[in-house]
């Protein structure tokens, strides 16, 4: 029994994955649990034109009735956007939503997978999960990170979500083996800021460098994920010691909530917009913008080296 049977993939994107053309996967946690409905569907389907201005097909996915689904019809999307009895699905999640026939969106984790699964190459989220603050002690670490440990997909973030440790986050990554490369940049961005203080390990000056490190990573046979650091345009960055004061306050309100587990990052954007007074909201999605066209530019690249070595090989 195969895991194929279990997809359900568009005719479109199933035919751009056959002849090789530019597909890029986007998630669907970020419409279902990060943001109020209609404002998630405005959002999913620009993200998608964002994706199709660079020449690639978009594929958003989910689980809908216990199927993997990539590429979601605009019945599906308003049903996701919705939200009424929808899941936030990572892996430990995702067998059992399929057995059930659940409904759930994916995080980055279970997008991947359900990317790899498909035969997508590159996807792109706002930021990605990592160490949570004290988690030296709490041991909260999003599955994110094990899922780019061992999962060929090239993520295209803004960093990870300035909620988290940072430091952690990037040691984590360093010792599971996963690149981190910083777009036109030196400093690994925190989302809403620019700069976290901390640096890349590499900086790549276009989306070609990127695809052909994306290549030559695979070519070679090692495993796992590729982190692709994209900064937040500089004119939608919010003020860093405002941002953190934000945080803490959060923090705060969550712990008096005893909000924990894969609850405490939807609760603490929630508030953080509303501490900022909706200026984060307004920056999160216009970092999720700039990181779509950035992945879609990289696919097209990664499908252009492997159109030059097929013809190579004749």
């Amino acid at each position: 029994m195969k895991a194929e049977k279990y997809l359900s993939i568009t005719s479109e994107i199933a035919d751009a994955i056959s002849y090789n053309h530019p597909v890029v996967a986007l998630e669907s946690t970020i419409l279902s649990h990060g943001m109020p409905y209609p404002e998630n569907l405005e959002f999913s389907k620009r993200v998608e034109a964002v994706v199709r201005a660079r020449g690639a097909v978009p594929a958003t996915t989910a689980i809908i009735d216990g199927k993997l689904k990539v590429g979601l019809s605009d019945d599906e999307l308003e049903k996701m956007c919705v939200g009424t009895d929808v899941g936030k699905l990572s892996r430990r999640d995702i067998a059992v939503y399929v057995a059930a026939g659940k409904t759930g969106a994916t995080t980055v984790a279970s997008t991947m997978i359900i990317a790899k699964m498909a035969g997508i190459k590159v996807f792109s989220t706002g930021g990605i999960g990592g160490v949570h603050r004290g988690g030296e002690s709490s041991f909260d670490i999003s599955a994110d990170l094990e899922e780019l440990s061992g999962t060929q997909v090239a993520v295209v973030c803004a960093g990870a979500k300035s909620i988290l440790d940072i430091g952690l986050t990037l040691e984590y990554l360093e010792t599971a083996g996963v690149p981190v490369i910083g777009y036109q940049t030196n400093y690994f961005p925190a989302f809403y800021s620019r700069k976290s203080g901390f640096e890349v390990d590499f900086n790549a000056e276009t989306p070609y460098q990127i695809a052909d490190i994306i290549n030559t990573q695979w070519t070679l046979g090692l495993k796992g994920g590729i982190v692709v650091a994209n900064p937040i345009p500089e004119e939608f960055e919010l003020d860093q010691t405002a941002v953190e004061r934000a945080i803490e306050s959060a923090l705060a309100m969550a712990k008096k909530d005893s909000v924990t587990g894969k609850r405490i990052t939807p609760y603490l954007l929630a508030r953080i917009k509303e501490i900022t007074g909706g200026e984060s909201f307004a920056s999160n999605l216009q970092l999720a913008y700039n990181n779509a066209d950035l992945a879609a530019r990289i696919s097209g690249e990664l499908v252009s080296i492997s159109k030059k070595r097929y013809e190579n090989s004749l």
